[in-house]
């Protein structure tokens, strides 16, 4: 239950913090944002590790999320500032194997950790490797500076609009106005936080709808394939771990396989396209995640305007990619509460230790008690099937969310 509510609560920080990220590292520089992410990650991080209510997990994992979507997104932007659109490709697959390694290594400590030692070390572990990275990026990273005064700098930045996406994203209902005010404001600010010119391309707009659906898509299977290996096969949180470590292997094969296949053909559109068919296919979903992982950055920083907003452009596709998790992990516990309550209507009365489940909310908390509770062989078949139904439904809609996706490469011009 602590994962589920982490994972919420930082993907969610995460979202809200990215765009702002962006647009200020684009006035002021990257160095500076990269510091205070760099800091709010490891005072997160020390929050969580030592917390003794959940408010304090809560706070941790807040500040874990505005100061990891920080390092997520620079380090991409980074990356399309220090090297060119022909050495961007070598560059973003190395770039997208820790990123892989973390999805890999990342469930295993994690159930390690909660079964053996103490879920806090969940928030420990990071800080020797935040350590390494501070020291890393003092002495050894060399940015162009920008060479004016802190307050010339700022002027221009978009308050405004940054002020607008953040209602935006903490109320769902209001931010749908919101988000509407906001789209139609960006066209004022000499330095918006979304700026058009960036939206104009269509290959961005295709990018960024696939960036869109790729976060729905991969955020959802990493929360919901190791709750599948729990709830069906009866696994406990380490061993289902270690089941999804095939998935999360090709993933990270394939971030670098895909990046070395566009440095060797100079094209990605049929990259792009043959990632979101094998995503869509579901069996070998790990090759296509692993791909479009990859390419539609640079097709992204390609369709940029200029050689100045390709760091931008990588930016907001990052963003877009959180968005797009951010609705996938609320439509996916939205579908498995809405199947899961009306499968149980046939399993008929539970025994008092099983009243929970009368609660969809909480059935996937009663997860990794489901092999463990006392109660008859047939009954825990049962539930089992209606866990089933119910993360078998998520996937129909994940692969529905490819087959999509699958077409949009079709848009392109050239």
């Amino acid at each position: 239950m602590v994962f589920l509510v982490s994972l919420d609560t930082t993907t969610l920080a995460v979202v809200v913090i990215q765009p702002i990220y962006t647009s200020i590292s684009d006035i002021i520089g990257r160095k500076a944002p990269l510091y205070i992410a760099i800091g709010l990650f490891f005072i997160g991080s020390i929050a969580f590790s030592v917390a003794k209510s959940m408010a304090v997990i809560i706070l941790g994992c807040v500040l874990q999320g505005l100061g990891g979507g920080g390092l997520d997104v620079l380090s991409e932007v980074i990356v399309a500032d220090i090297t060119t659109l022909q050495e961007r490709p070598l560059y973003i697959g190395l770039l997208s194997l820790p990123m892989a390694a973390g999805s890999i290594l990342g469930p295993i400590l994690g159930a390690l950790f909660s079964e053996y030692v103490d879920w806090r070390w969940i928030g420990g572990i990071n800080l020797p490797v935040i350590a390494v990275a501070v020291v890393l990026a003092i002495f050894f990273m060399r940015l162009k500076q920008i060479g004016k005064p802190f307050r010339e700098q700022t002027h221009p930045l978009d308050w405004l609009g940054i002020l607008l996406f953040l209602r935006t994203i903490v109320s769902l209902v209001i931010g749908v106005l919101v988000l509407i005010v906001f789209a139609v404001y960006e066209a004022q600010p000499v330095k918006p936080v979304f700026p058009y010119r960036i939206f104009r391309s269509r290959t961005a707009q295709v990018t960024l709808i696939g960036s869109f659906i790729h976060g729905m898509v991969l955020y959802t299977l990493l929360q919901y394939l190791p709750l599948f290996f729990q709830a069906i096969y009866l696994e406990s949180p380490l061993r289902s771990s270690i089941s999804i470590l095939p998935f999360c292997v090709v993933v990270m094969a394939f971030t670098g396989i895909a990046a070395w296949a566009v440095d060797i053909f100079r094209h990605y559109r049929w990259e792009i396209w043959t990632g979101w068919v094998f995503l869509a296919v579901g069996v070998i979903a790990s090759i296509g995640i692993g791909t479009i992982f990859t390419v539609p950055p640079i097709s992204m920083q390609a369709s940029a305007p200029s050689a100045e907003d390709q760091g931008l452009a990588m930016g907001i596709m990052v963003s877009f990619r959180l968005f797009g998790a951010l609705i996938g992990l609320a439509i996916g516990a939205t579908t498995f509460s809405t199947v899961f309550e009306n499968s149980m209507a046939s399993v008929g009365p539970l025994p008092e230790t099983l009243t929970v489940l009368k609660n969809a909310n909480e059935a996937v908390g009663f997860i990794p008690q489901l092999a463990t509770v006392d109660m008859t062989p047939a009954l825990r078949d049962a539930l089992r099937g209606v866990y089933l139904e119910a993360i078998r439904t998520i996937w129909y809609v994940l692969a529905a969310l490819g087959g999509v996706a699958s077409l949009a490469p079709c848009g392109w011009r050239g």
